[in-house]
C-alpha cells in the first residue's frame, strides 16, 4: 500500500458497507494504489458460489501491470429472508448450516487458493478476510448463533493454516483474520441494541486499514480486532 512503483488493492466484497467503504478509503488515501472491486456484478464478477468465477477473476487480476500488495476479502453471510441466528440447537437447519459453511468458509478458502499464489514472492503483501468476534471458540460465553460461529471458527482456521504455507514460499506476505466490530450495516441492522457500539462504515474502513498498515510478517496467521488486538482462537 506504499512504495515506489504502482500497487494494487483488490477489495472482494466490494458492494458491502464495509467492503465498499475499504474500497473509497484506499482510493482517496493511497495516490499509488489502483484499487479493484469485485462484486457478483463486477466485470468480471466473483460469486464464492463459483469457483471457476473466482479463477476467472484471479487471470484478470494476473494480467495488470501492478504488483498485488493487498487483497481484502469483505465478504461474509449472517442472515436473509430465510435464515437468521439460531438462539438454540433445536433451531439448528441444515440449509442454514450449509449456506453459511459456503458463503463463510468454503468461499474464502477458494480465493486464497486462487489469489494467494498471486502475491509477489519478495516484499510486503497482504491478505485479510473479515471473521468476527463471535468466530473465536475461546471467546464463547453465550453460545447460540451456531452455523455463523462454526463457520467463521472454520475461517479461522483456514487462515492460520493458509499462513503457514505461505510463509514457505513468500516469507513476507502477511495473511490475517480480521474482527471490524459491529458496524452499521444490513448485516448488523437487526441485531443492534442500545448502547452498543456501533460504527458507521466510513470510520470501520479507517480503523481496519489502520491495522492493515501496521501488521508485520510476525502477525501473519493472527485473528486481530479493529484496533489491532489480538483475539484468542
Amino acid at each position: 500500500m506504499s512504495g515506489g512503483t504502482k500497487q494494487l488493492a483488490l477489495v472482494i466484497g466490494a458492494h458491502g458497507g464495509i467492503g465498499r467503504a475499504v474500497a473509497d478509503r484506499l482510493r482517496t488515501n493511497d495516490i499509488d494504489c489502483d484499487v479493484i472491486g469485485f462484486t457478483r456484478e463486477s466485470v468480471p464478477p466473483i460469486d464464492l458460489k463459483s469457483e471457476t468465477s473466482i479463477e476467472n477473476a484471479a487471470r484478470f487480476v494476473s494480467e495488470q501491470v501492478a504488483e498485488i500488495r493487498l487483497v481484502f476479502v469483505a465478504t461474509g453471510f449472517l442472515h436473509d429472508e430465510a435464515f437468521v441466528p439460531e438462539r438454540g440447537l433445536r433451531h439448528l437447519n441444515r440449509e442454514h448450516m450449509l449456506k453459511s459453511f459456503e458463503i463463510n468458509a468454503v468461499g474464502p478458502a477458494l480465493i486464497m487458493k486462487h489469489f494467494l499464489p498471486l502475491l509477489p514472492r519478495a516484499g510486503r503483501s497482504v491478505f485479510a478476510v473479515l471473521s468476527a468476534k463471535v468466530g473465536s471458540i475461546g471467546d464463547n460465553r453465550l453460545g447460540g448463533w451456531h452455523s455463523y460461529r462454526a463457520s467463521k471458527a472454520a475461517l479461522n482456521q483456514l487462515v492460520r493454516t493458509s499462513a503457514i504455507e505461505l510463509k514457505r514460499t513468500k516469507p513476507e506476505a502477511i495473511c490475517v483474520a480480521l474482527h471490524p466490530g459491529t458496524t452499521d450495516s444490513r448485516l448488523s441492522a437487526p441485531f443492534a441494541k442500545a448502547g452498543l457500539d456501533t460504527q458507521p462504515p466510513a470510520v470501520v474502513a479507517e480503523r481496519l486499514v489502520a491495522v492493515l498498515r501496521a501488521l508485520s510478517q510476525k502477525d501473519s496467521g493472527s485473528f486481530r480486532d479493529y484496533s489491532g488486538a489480538t483475539i484468542p482462537w
